[in-house]
This record gives C-alpha cells, sequence and structure tokens, in this order.
C-alpha cells in the first residue's frame, strides 16, 4: 500500500493516490482510492482496515479510513487547519495523530473575521514562524485520539468523536502509542530550545467520558534525552528513537544516532557511533523487528537501510548489517514479520519499491524490485552520475559527483552546490541535475566540508568558518572534473540554493575569474539581516558563523557585492522564511546600483521549496527561466564563452 503522486500543469496542482501492489512476481497495480490528493496511508496491525490523508481540491487533508478489501472512504477528521498522519494502537482500534489548534478568532475559526482583520500576534519567543508552515505559535500542534468504527459494521454517517490529549505551548511531534493505555511523544525542553525531552501519557479508556475536573496531562511523566529526540517508536518496555547529542543551541553538523531508552525511564543509550554514523532522518523512524533495529544510515551520500542489534552500543559503520543499499538511497520504508519493503532510489530510479528478507544475522536476501513507476522515464534517456574525487589543497580527500551530456564534448560545466549546508548530494537520480545535463551541460555536484554522511568531523568543519575549507573543497572537485576531455575549462558556470546560493554568491566576489556566470537562489547574503529575519536565524547564523555582528558581515557575500564580476540571476521567493526575500533583494539593489549584469526572479506564493514542491507551473518556469540565463551566457555548442574568451 503507498501513495503516488505526480505534477497536473494544467490544474497546477498535484494529484495523488493510494495504490496496492502484489507482492507477487507479476507486480499487479490497483487502484485503491481515486484522489484528488491522498497520501499517507497506515495499515492497521491486524491488516482490516487503511487510514490516510484525503485533501479536497482546496482546504486542509484530513484523515479517512478504508476497509483494506475496499469500499467507500469514511472521513474521520474535520479539523480547521488539517490533520495527521495516523498511528495505530497495537489492536488497531483506535489512532493518535496531530492537529494543529488554533487560537479563538484565527484561521477562520470566527467566519465574521477576514484574516486580514485578525488581531495583532503578540510574539514572546523566537521561534514563532516556520518555512512553509507560517506562524505556528498561535497554532501548535496537538496530540488527538479516536476510536475507529469497527469495518464491518454499517457506517452510520457520522465522524467519531476524537479527544485532544496535549495541551503544549509550543506543541508536540511523533506521537506513539506505547501499549497498556500509555502514549508517548515528543516535545521541546522550553521555548526556543533546540533540546528535546520525551513524555509519556496515559490515554483513556473511554475517550467519550467527562474529564473536566481531570489534569490537562493525565499521568504524565518526563524521560530526558541527550539532546534532540524525534521518530519515537516502541517495542515491548523500550523506546527507540532518532537523536542528536548536544547542548544548548550546539546542534550545527552534528551526526543523528539510533537511541534507546527504557519506557520506565532511566539513562538514553547511543546503538551508533557518534562520529562514524549518521542516521538519516528522511527515511522514517526506527522500526523494531523480532532482534533487530532498521534504520537508514547516511554514507557518502548513500542511504542505506542497515538492521541494528536492540543490545548495541555505538556501533561503527563497517559493523553494520546491511538489509538494502549498495550506493542507492531509501527514502522510506516499512516491515512485518521479516518482510522488508523500502522505496529506493539510483542512478537510474527516481523511486521504487523493493523487497527483501530480513535474515537472522541482520543481512538483507532475495531482493526484489516491485514496482516500474518510472519507466516511461527512464526510457527518455536518464544520463548516468559517475563518482568524482579529489584532493583539496590541504590534503582533504572531496567526493562528488559528474554527469555529462551525450557525445564527446567538450561540454559547458555547471558547479551545482547544494543547500545545508548540512545536506549531501546523492547517487541518486535528481531532477536538476539531468535536465541541466539534457541540455548540454556538464554536472558537477560535490560534498564539501560541511556536508553530511561523512563523519562528525566533516560534517562541523565549517563551523564559523563558511567560505573557507568548504571553497577549497568545491573548487578542488571542480579542477578534478575540468581534467576530463567531456568537460570545457573555459565555459563554467556555478549555481546553487540556500546554502547554496550563499556559496555560489560568495564565489561571484572571492573567485570571479572561475566562472562566466553565476544562479545564486533562496541565498543568504547577509547574515546580519538573516539572524533576525529568518526562522531559524536566531541559532543558526550564531552556529555557522558567530554572534557578533562583525562576524556575520565578514561572512556575507553583500559585504563583497562590489567585487562581484560576473553576470548573476539572483532567484527567491516572496514568502521565503527560510532565506526571506530581503537576502535576495539587497544584493539585486547593491549591483543594480552600479549597474552590474544582475537580474532577479521573484516567485510570488512560494517559500523556501519552490524547487521541491512549488506550484507544477511555477517549478517549470523556474527551469525555464535557469535554462534561458545559462543559454545566454553559457550557450551548448559556441566553443569558448559567452564573451569570446
Amino acid at each position: 500500500m503507498l501513495a503516488v503522486s505526480s505534477p497536473d500543469l494544467d490544474a497546477d496542482r498535484y494529484r495523488s493516490t493510494v495504490i496496492r501492489l502484489s507482492a507477487e512476481p507479476s507486480g499487479a497495480v490497483t487502484d485503491f482510492t481515486l484522489g484528488p490528493r491522498d497520501s499517507e496511508p497506515v495499515i492497521s496491525p491486524d491488516g482490516r482496515t487503511v487510514v490516510f490523508l484525503r485533501a479536497p481540491e482546496t482546504g486542509p487533508a484530513q484523515l479517512h479510513v478504508m476497509p483494506l478489501g475496499g469500499g467507500e472512504p469514511r472521513k474521520l477528521t474535520d479539523h480547521q487547519l488539517s490533520a495527521g498522519p495516523a498511528t495505530f494502537s497495537p489492536d488497531g482500534r483506535r489512532i493518535a495523530y496531530l492537529a494543529p489548534v488554533p487560537e479563538p478568532g484565527r484561521y477562520g475559526t470566527d467566519e465574521s473575521v477576514e484574516p486580514a482583520a485578525e488581531p495583532p500576534r503578540r510574539i514572546t519567543r523566537l521561534s514563532y514562524r516556520l518555512d512553509g508552515e507560517g506562524f505556528v505559535s498561535d497554532k501548535p500542534k496537538q496530540v488527538f485520539v479516536l476510536d475507529l468504527p469497527d469495518p464491518g459494521a454499517p457506517w452510520s454517517g457520522r465522524q467519531p468523536a476524537s479527544l485532544q490529549l496535549t495541551d503544549e505551548p509550543v506543541g508536540v511531534a511523533d506521537p506513539a502509542f506505547a501499549g497498556d493505555g500509555l502514549l508517548i511523544y515528543s516535545r521541546s525542553t522550553g521555548a526556543d530550545q533546540l533540546t528535546d525531552e520525551i513524555v509519556v501519557i496515559s490515554v483513556p479508556g473511554d475517550l467519550s467520558a467527562d474529564r473536566s475536573s481531570e489534569p490537562d496531562t493525565p499521568g504524565e511523566r518526563v524521560i530526558p534525552t541527550a539532546g534532540s529526540a524525534a521518530l519515537l517508536t516502541v517495542s515491548h518496555t523500550e523506546i527507540y528513537y532518532v537523536g542528536v547529542e548536544f547542548t544548548g543551541f550546539d546542534a550545527a553538523g552534528r551526526t543523528a544516532g539510533l537511541w534507546s531508552v527504557p519506557l520506565a525511564g532511566g539513562e538514553p543509550r547511543r546503538l551508533t557511533d557518534p562520529d562514524i554514523v549518521d542516521v538519516d532522518r528522511a527515511a522514517g523512524p526506527p522500526v523494531v523487528l523480532h532482534d533487530r533495529v532498521l534504520v537508514g544510515v547516511l554514507d557518502r551520500g548513500a542511504t542505506s537501510l542497515v538492521a541494528i542489534p536492540t543490545t548495541a552500543t555505538r556501533l561503527s559503520l563497517p559493523d553494520l548489517a546491511g538489509v538494502i543499499g549498495g550506493g542507492r538511497v531509501v527514502r522510506s520504508f516499512a516491515a512485518r514479520g521479516r518482510s522488508v519493503t523500502a522505496v529506493v532510489s539510483s542512478g537510474e530510479l527516481a523511486g521504487e519499491l523493493v523487497t527483501a528478507t530480513l535474515n537472522s544475522d541482520g543481512t538483507g536476501d532475495g531482493e526484489r524490485q516491485l514496482s516500474d513507476f518510472g519507466g516511461a522515464l527512464t526510457a527518455t534517456g536518464i544520463r548516468p552520475a559517475t563518482e568524482l574525487g579529489a584532493t583539496a589543497p590541504d590534503g582533504y580527500p572531496v567526493h562528488g559527483w559528474l554527469l555529462t551530456p551525450p557525445g564527446d564534448g567538450p561540454h559547458p560545466v555547471l558547479l551545482v552546490v547544494h543547500g545545508g549546508p548540512h545536506a549531501a548530494y546523492t547517487p541518486a537520480l535528481f531532477d536538476e541535475a539531468q535536465v541541466y545535463a539534457g541540455a548540454g551541460y556538464a554536472v558537477v555536484l560535490g560534498n564539501p566540508r560541511g556536508s553530511a554522511g561523512y563523519g562528525h568531523h566533516h560534517g562541523r568543519a565549517v563551523l564559523g568558518g563558511l567560505g573557507t575549507v568548504d571553497v577549497d573543497d568545491l573548487l578542488a572537485l571542480l579542477d578534478e572534473a575540468l581534467t576530463r576531455p567531456e568537460c570545457d575549462e573555459t565555459r563554467v558556470g556555478v549555481m546553487g540554493g540556500s546554502y547554496g546560493g550563499f556559496m555560489t554568491s560568495w564565489l561571484c566576489s572571492h573567485a570571479p575569474e572561475r566562472f562566466t556566470a553565476a544562479i545564486s537562489e533562496r541565498a543568504v547574503n547577509a547574515w546580519d539581516s538573516f539572524a533576525g529575519s529568518s526562522d531559524i536565524g536566531y541559532y543558526f547564523a550564531r552556529a555557522y558563523v558567530g554572534a557578533d555582528r562583525e562576524s556575520q558581515w565578514r561572512a556575507s557575500p553583500l559585504a563583497y557585492a562590489d567585487d562581484i564580476a560576473v553576470p548573476l540571476l539572483i532567484i527567491h521567493s516572496e514568502q521565503d522564511w527560510r532565506c526571506p526575500v530581503e537576502q535576495g533583494q539587497r544584493l539585486f539593489v547593491a549591483l543594480r546600483s552600479r549597474d552590474a549584469e544582475v537580474e532577479m526572479l521573484l516567485f510570488p506564493g512560494e517559500g523556501h521549496e519552490l524547487s521541491r514542491s512549488g506550484r507544477p507551473r511555477h517549478r517549470q518556469q523556474r527551469f525555464d527561466a535557469i535554462l534561458d540565463w545559462w543559454s545566454r551566457y553559457l550557450p551548448v555548442g559556441s566553443g569558448g564563452d559567452a564573451s569570446g574568451r
């Protein structure tokens, strides 16, 4: 059971449905729901029902339930803003989920007050908004539970009553049932804190009983952690979670580990090595099978699904038993019995279902690919990513990938820098790299110091030093690519978004002789204003460039705007709260005021995630604008650069 999404350019929306895919060799595909926007299917432990999210053409997503054998979806929730996804109780009879709880009078709770007429927000904490979600201090997410209707009984037409279990001022995350009438979740240790704690509460047996005289959080018990705690799961008497070990705000660049702590409370235990093993939170929560815990682990750009013994302590990377991996990227996974199924991406696959059997030693066996959703795409001619290695001036090894177009070349070259910086390019199929390679450009993708998946010291090497060794690493990798006959060393462009946008703006002033033109997207260009205007600025700027304004200005590309000597396209979104739009505007004004070659492209209604989840038409228009810019300043097949050098 899985959800499949695709863009609809005509309607300028995404369409998604839930489908059933047979595990038999035939791999038969059956439509389970009709949409228009269905996602996050979860099957009950008894295998009788499926709960999923359904969003109408307009409006928030709500939870629905269906018998696994098919039938009419039954709407379970009707929250003002949204609900879900769901997590089942062990007996499958009830679910828990998160839903934002808006302040009275906001977000349509009072139909007589339009949004522009709502009262002012009284802001008392730093973490009051979040990119992609908007203001969050006036709509904290809380845990709700509800009893599911019997899938075999006639439907009464009435939605089951839900019970709000929590009333946390800053909201909660990752609820999970713990058996015996208990539920756990994580919450911040306080307003504006990055550290988390785990809370255990009781769940009433009768959700409809009057509890007006009971405390807000009955039976609350707090379990301290060593830093952050996310993706909670419970097995018997043990809680497993993914966490980063730190104190205060010192979280940047650290490896995430698999942790366990007794449900009754106690000292958290790290099962994975803190220096080498970096658990990939994007792969999903831990899954316990027998005496093993399945998690995704980052390693040199790839994410492998590994099985870690429940008794392990700080297990190192060479000792991890691989279930599904081999230089690919596991995007998500699920397991039952000893059968493991994962969504896997590779250089040729955008994401396909792969199944394997978990052996007693933790390795995988009998791997089979179940789906072929991207068959039509791969038939168009996917360009392979070749591993690329280089050595920085200080002797440090650098790793990345090179994609080249068909033909001998030499081709113009694009150095593309990822965001983060604690992120990584992977060997998996990447739509942007494929578009550029398909248009005739060789594409260099590097993971310089500061990136994730290369260990603790690699990730933290740029704290207080952005624009130093990371520049050396990127240019070393670029130089290695330019030794290849497919790459034209006289025609090189640079581009990137977020941290990659910062790096692009920085290179335009600190190494302008290396590049013909550049595209800086959703960048940090001025750390002093970013520190106060970004949703994460109050701690992120301090970690990477320092808390004092002099250090922030020295690390700002805007401070060197007069040295930018290459044509620059600035791309930004009007509702970007991660790198607010003023970051692009300030650099544009500085350059345009001295008649530099600069243009700015502003996307209305979009946030920081435009290139990944923005409106389909905007994403296409962005690609069109990027290719137009490169055709003007870095034309394919021209020989020499656009200025004739």
